[in-house]
């Protein structure tokens, strides 16, 4: 298997899969982790464990959650850690962002052309991932999850290192009137985040382009980050499907890629 590897400081790793080296068909071919996409359940079980030797360490210790486009965030922490299969899944469902201090604890989010977010809080010894869909962007997801970790951890954003992970660009990320509207009725800069492009095949016919990177960007800035402190991996999905999922490329019913982060040590 194959890792996308982001630098974002001493004790800290973090990543995002890529398609190959897995066990997975079809759609799902090869490397998929993620356990809500329809896949075999029995490739996402010898993926995750191959995805665990690879990170050395055990698989309770990889935290995936059940991701329904919203803005809500769970703090892993020794309880839920220590907790049964059952308790450890009620946890995670409905979750689109994990955030952590346990050390050697990787938690992920799954994507095939939304928006993953990585943040890394030094100082206080915490990470996050977050998923960001248009409608989790729209809802803040990023800012929610900052603010869940000033709360918990004691972060604060201006020491905050984060990584925008692959997904779809702005130039294939072709959306309806209804939500450029929902963008904006938001209070999202639409000039920074916006464009209107002509309709392949149909030149005098144009449509609304969302840069969800910028968004997101744009989010974290709103927050306290640094823009110095945000790295955007500028990896479009839907341009490179064959090394990273894409839902637009290959359906709803097709694998995810995993971008994860842990502390070390």
């Amino acid at each position: 298997m194959k890792f996308l590897n982001y630098e974002m400081g001493t004790g800290v790793c973090a990543f995002s899969t890529l398609r190959a080296g897995g066990c997975s068909r079809g759609a799902y071919a090869s490397f998929n982790v993620n356990a809500w996409c329809g896949d075999d359940e029995g490739c996402v079980a010898r993926n995750r464990k191959l995805l665990c030797g690879c990170l050395g360490m055990p698989e309770e210790r990889l935290v995936i959650p059940h991701q329904v486009h919203q803005a809500r965030v769970a703090c892993i922490d020794e309880l839920f850690l220590d907790g049964d299969e059952a308790m450890r899944r009620e946890r995670l469902e409905g979750v689109d962002a994990v955030a952590t201090d346990c050390p050697r604890v990787c938690v992920g989010v799954s994507t095939a052309d939304c928006i993953p977010v990585l943040l890394y809080d030094k100082r206080h010894h915490a990470v996050a991932a977050v998923h960001a869909g248009w409608r989790g962007t729209v809802l803040r997801i990023a800012e929610v999850t900052l603010a869940t970790m000033c709360e918990a951890y004691g972060t604060e954003p201006a020491e905050v290192r984060a990584v925008i992970g692959p997904g779809i660009s702005l130039d294939a990320f072709e959306v309806g009137d209804e939500v450029y509207d929902v963008f904006a009725g938001a209070g999202f800069p639409m000039d920074r985040i916006a464009r209107r492009f002509p309709v392949a095949g149909m030149p005098e016919t144009e449509k609304w382009h969302i840069d969800l990177w910028e968004a997101n960007r744009w989010t974290l800035m709103q927050a306290g980050l640094s823009g110095e402190y945000i790295h955007v991996s500028g990896v479009c999905t839907y341009d490179k499907w064959s090394d990273f999922f894409s839902a637009r490329r290959l359906g709803l019913h097709s694998g995810r890629i995993l971008t994860g982060i842990f502390l070390d040590r």
